[in-house]
């Protein structure tokens, strides 16, 4: 037995967008490292493929469990406290039940919102891997969803489930006591919902200059200049961008080449 990985919090997800040093494990660093590869990947992945869940696995756990990206080979269950909380089909049947539920995938009569959250249900009661399945249901409920709607790619459900942890246990133990994913469902459409209405929050909010910087540069390779800023933030004027880009170049997050009329921007 053996009990499943933490999520990865919304604060160490931060610290490496805007270039901050986290202090911890080594392991927690791998994690963050390898959920920002992935979660960078997100429009390459197709979600009715095996092959193509797979390999988001192998990335979002490389160097962290043997055999990443591969089926377990052996019992597994999740262990709360001193009680064992769910044992997990034999590892025989991992290969035909996961077929099934990509197959499920597949029925183009399900609704997208419907067909994510039984997946994400049904694959945590399957538990696949030995490792890193709590953060494969979330991952691969977005790819479905935003296949179908694109600003699902942008939703924050996955920080809202990790503040609230017990909550999303509760969920799955219930429906795994009832036998069916109703209850599950239900709770994943409210935290969707909630998700929702923080991006519409965020979208409304006016950004401070260090939160476009981290923006921009957490979108932006190689060289650029004041015109390329200024395109992604239109509502600037020349003034502001110039004094956000002198402040990036103070604070070390960019490096300044050139003069006046010839000078670009590297991020460091």
């Amino acid at each position: 037995m053996r009990i499943e990985g933490n999520t990865l919090s919304e604060e160490q997800i931060t610290a490496i967008l805007e270039h901050k040093k986290i202090i911890g494990p080594k392991k927690d660093i791998l994690e963050v490292k390898n959920a920002i590869a992935v979660y960078d990947k997100l429009g390459n992945f197709d979600y009715r493929s095996e092959k193509s869940f797979l390999s988001a696995h192998k990335l979002l756990m490389q160097d962290l469990v043997p055999n990443a990206g591969k089926f377990r080979s052996g019992g597994v269950g999740i262990v709360k406290g001193s009680k064992v909380a769910h044992v997990a089909p034999p590892s025989a049947n991992v290969p035909s039940l996961m077929r099934s539920l990509f197959q499920y995938l597949k029925d183009k009569k399900e609704l997208s919102l419907i067909k994510g959250c039984v997946f994400h249900y049904e694959m945590e009661f399957i538990h696949p891997f030995l490792d890193g399945n709590g953060r494969m249901g979330r991952l691969w409920q977005t790819v479905i969803l935003m296949q179908e709607y694109p600003v699902f790619e942008f939703l924050p459900f996955e920080s809202l489930i990790s503040k609230n942890q017990t909550a999303y246990c509760k969920a799955l133990a219930q429906s795994d006591k009832e036998g069916q994913s109703t209850h599950f469902i239900d709770y994943m459409l409210t935290i969707i919902d909630r998700s929702l209405n923080q991006l519409l929050l965020q979208a409304t909010k006016k950004l401070t200059d260090e939160e476009r910087m981290a923006l921009f540069l957490g979108e932006t390779n190689g060289t650029f200049t004041r015109k390329d800023y200024m395109n992604r933030f239109k509502e600037l004027s020349p003034a502001t961008a110039s004094r956000d880009l002198k402040k990036a170049v103070e604070q070390k997050w960019i490096k300044k080449y050139g003069e006046k009329k010839t000078t670009t921007y590297k991020k460091r």
